[in-house]
């Protein structure tokens, strides 16, 4: 089904030093057309998505949910695993026979895949119904690349291996009216061994303030109730820019704007969490009782040859930190299991760490060899069973630390966003904590958009049950 969506595209700031692409190339060539966008990855993804629609519709072309119907299909890719690589050349490949069956579709790949020069020409390859692969240093350009293709009927591949500007003013479709992403640091400039980040997305490189805030402000304007700022690294934000700017000053820029509700970041990283991001956390009234702050591993061995910066004392420091000052943090994280030379003691240290920080969510990954990155080239790979059993374990720790954490809110009464019908239970709304914890409840779609006081009644690992305080939630209206 088409879905015709509004478009969000920023106004540019006075004074503003990157020039915005206010007009884009291929008006008119969609006409007429669908587009289809399968995202995997990260919020990063879903948000370069978003702006690839926005370029679209400005082209002509409608959304479709059917990629039967549609005139071009993009995959817009992820590396951080394998397991999505593997999806892609999986699902792709089915693709061939609809492009046999409809010759003018165009099958585009795009991401972070492309961004390796191996992954790319694998791709090229192996995919050779595939017309168009480009990566996330030019996502800016697809307008061009497609007209590229349509007016020569050649295969385009065009990635950019180093970073240009940071381009400002693109459009993006939204498909939530309440909560929106914006990006508000590309890169990283930590060079862990696992990690593939610096290849897909280039060094570092913050967006002028001036930007996201009037990005933020015109999302205000048009009735959004949340933000969630991100970044690969989002906590070392302004570090590159100079001027003195950082994500604690930011915060407490956007905490002033009015008619915006809540204001969430991630992902963290602990060497950038600084006392003043700490007080801007606690005393901005606007921003969220919520960090997600990966680990991946409570050994401090295992944590250098990570080259992660920091030891299981400094991360667990930190973390009383966090708690002591801000009352009723809800703090997530993300763990690797059976990284190269892991041995058994070394993961018992993790699952001390979890136990004695008690997250209250964590994302959990078995490792996965990144091309390009120095952790495969390190000896003594940790077998695939060791890793599955180290893995489940540590999964059923963390889900009855998750469900005792959320048995300890039942009573208490917590202010909820109103997000919509719970797909579950559509007799229910459904809406997000400001410890970003999900709640199901009675109540009036009217209801929708608001903020209200809902008391938890029932506690489930994955979500809490309440009541809505009628009374209360009467004089916020």
């Amino acid at each position: 089904m088409a879905l015709d969506l509004p478009i969000v595209n920023p106004a540019v700031p006075a004074g503003a030093d990157v020039k915005p692409q206010d007009h884009l190339p291929g008006n008119g060539l969609g006409t007429g057309k669908k587009a289809h966008i399968v995202t995997l990855g990260c919020q990063m993804n879903e948000l370069d998505t978003q702006t690839m629609f926005g370029l679209l519709a400005r082209m002509g072309y409608s959304r479709t949910d059917d990629p039967a119907e549609a005139d071009v299909i993009l995959y817009n890719t992820c590396s951080v695993r394998e397991n999505p690589e593997r999806k892609v050349y999986g699902q792709v490949g089915l693709l061939k026979k609809l492009k046999e069956a409809k010759p003018h579709l165009i099958i585009g790949i795009c991401g972070c895949m492309p961004q390796s020069r191996v992954e790319r020409q694998k791709l090229w390859e192996r995919l050779p119904h595939v017309d168009l692969i480009f990566g996330t240093m030019n996502l800016h350009r697809l307008p061009e690349l497609l007209m590229q293709v349509q007016e020569t009927g050649q295969r385009v591949m065009e990635v950019w291996d180093e970073e240009g500007d940071i381009v400002e003013g693109l459009p993006v479709v939204r498909e939530d009216r309440l909560k929106a992403y914006v990006t508000i640091i590309y890169g990283c400039d930590y060079r862990c061994s696992f990690c593939i980040v610096p290849q897909t997305r280039g060094r570092q490189r913050s967006r002028r303030a001036g930007y996201i805030i009037n990005e933020v402000e015109q999302l205000a304007a048009e009735g959004y109730k949340e933000v969630t700022l991100l970044g690969q690294t989002v906590d070392a934000y302004g570090k590159d820019l100079g001027d003195g700017t950082t994500l604690a000053s930011l915060l407490w820029r956007l905490n002033e704007i009015p008619g915006l509700e809540r204001i969430r970041f991630t992902t963290s990283h602990p060497r950038d969490i600084t006392d003043d991001l700490i007080i801007a956390m606690r005393d901005a009234g606007k921003v969220c009782e919520h960090l997600h702050l990966p680990v991946q591993s409570g050994n401090n061995r295992i944590l250098k040859l990570m080259g992660r910066r920091y030891t299981r004392e400094e991360y667990l420091a930190l973390i009383d930190k966090l708690r002591s000052n801000i009352p009723g943090l809800t703090i997530t994280t993300d763990i690797i299991v059976g990284f190269p030379g892991e041995t058994d003691e070394e993961f018992e240290d993790t699952v001390r760490l979890v136990k004695e920080v008690q997250f209250d969510g964590a994302f959990t990954f078995i490792y996965s060899p990144r091309p390009g990155t120095g952790a495969p080239r390190l000896p003594n790979p940790v077998p695939e069973e060791v890793q599955r059993t180290r893995i489940h374990r540590l999964i059923e720790i963390q889900n009855e630390i998750t469900a005792a954490r959320n048995r300890a809110l039942v009573g208490t009464v917590q202010e909820v966003l109103v997000e919509g019908k719970s797909e579950k239970d559509p007799a229910r709304l459904t809406g997000r904590t400001r410890g970003n914890k999900i709640v199901v409840f009675h109540g009036d779609e009217a209801l929708v958009g608001r903020v209200v006081p809902v008391r938890i009644t029932e506690a489930r690992t994955w979500t809490l049950v309440g009541d809505v305080e009628v009374a209360a939630a009467a004089r916020t209206a």
